[in-house]
């Protein structure tokens, strides 16, 4: 009776364990207590395919693989300590975008913006665009016309200006004041560019007309470049040298409204005969940033 006991039990156990075994995956081992499978070794790719492996460890090991690029170095910023000082020459031959040195001498400045101003600059053989320059509060008052400074940053250029983009500077011994340059005859010519962010001057060049207001007067002024803006906003005037126009402009940020500069461009009729003085900004062409007006007829 105990054997034909024992011979059911293991039979209902059999019947069991096939039943069990139906709904088993086909990987995966029997589920018997002495050696159960528990180790899933998972790899996941970018696909997000996974491989489901079990051998009967009951340790989990999971191993991704990403094919995405991580660049888990990051590049060190350039080390100026290591560059020379360019001459104008080295630095208008260095690639755009490359890290360039200077030392030059202040010719001009915007106002001081969120730790940072816009220097206009020169030295004995050309000028030099510095777009943003970080600069605190005390070294801006520091900046005085003639002041020598080494400027570090990226040359770059912009709607055909060249320039220099992040930008620091550290104060050098030295001083230089520039003459104006007269470049009235190279108006119109390819040779002007070659004096891009000099001081320059004009002289005898004539107003002309800048646009018109809404009844059709025509001005000799614009408040911004396209007549839409108002007192303390950019001033847009144009000259002709009697075969071209050309287009100058007042800076707010360099020569604001409460400046002389200001005030006489305001004051311009149409015809009038002035000698011009600024520095030759470009954009698409030459738009000088003017900073003296004088009526001379």
């Amino acid at each position: 009776m105990k054997k034909l006991l024992a011979l059911l039990l293991v039979l209902a156990m059999m019947f069991a364990f096939t039943a069990c075994d139906t709904n088993t995956p086909s990987n995966s081992s029997s589920p018997d207590t002495e050696d159960v499978d528990t180790d899933t070794d998972v790899d996941v790719d970018e696909d997000t395919d996974v491989d489901v492996d079990i051998d009967g460890d009951t340790d989990e090991d999971v191993d991704i693989d990403e094919d995405e690029d991580i660049d888990e170095d990051e590049e060190e910023p350039f080390d100026f300590a290591d560059l020379a000082v360019m001459s104008f020459a080295e630095y208008m031959a260095a690639d755009i975008d490359s890290p360039v040195k200077i030392e030059t001498y202040v010719q001009g400045k915007t106002s001081w913006w969120n730790d940072t101003v816009t220097v206009y600059s020169e030295d004995e053989d050309g000028g030099y665009f510095l777009y943003n320059l970080a600069c605190s509060e005390d070294d801006f008052d520091s900046l005085e016309i003639g002041t020598a400074i080494r400027v570090t940053g990226y040359k770059a250029e912009w709607a055909g200006i060249i320039e220099i983009m992040d930008g620091e500077f550290e104060f050098i011994d030295g001083n230089y004041i520039a003459d104006a340059f007269d470049v009235t005859d190279l108006l119109g010519t390819d040779e002007l560019i070659d004096y891009m962010n000099q001081f320059v001057s004009f002289t005898a060049l004539t107003i002309v007309a800048a646009g018109e207001d809404d009844d059709g007067e025509e001005l000799a002024f614009l408040y911004n470049w396209d007549g839409g803006g108002s007192d303390g906003d950019d001033l847009y005037f144009n000259v002709s040298n009697g075969d071209e126009e050309f287009s100058f402009t007042i800076r707010r940020f360099l020569t604001d409204s409460t400046t002389e500069v200001y005030a006489a461009v305001k004051a311009l009729e149409i015809g009038d005969v002035v000698d011009i003085e600024g520095f030759l900004y470009w954009y698409e062409g030459p738009n000088p940033h003017i900073t003296s007006v004088v009526v001379v007829g």
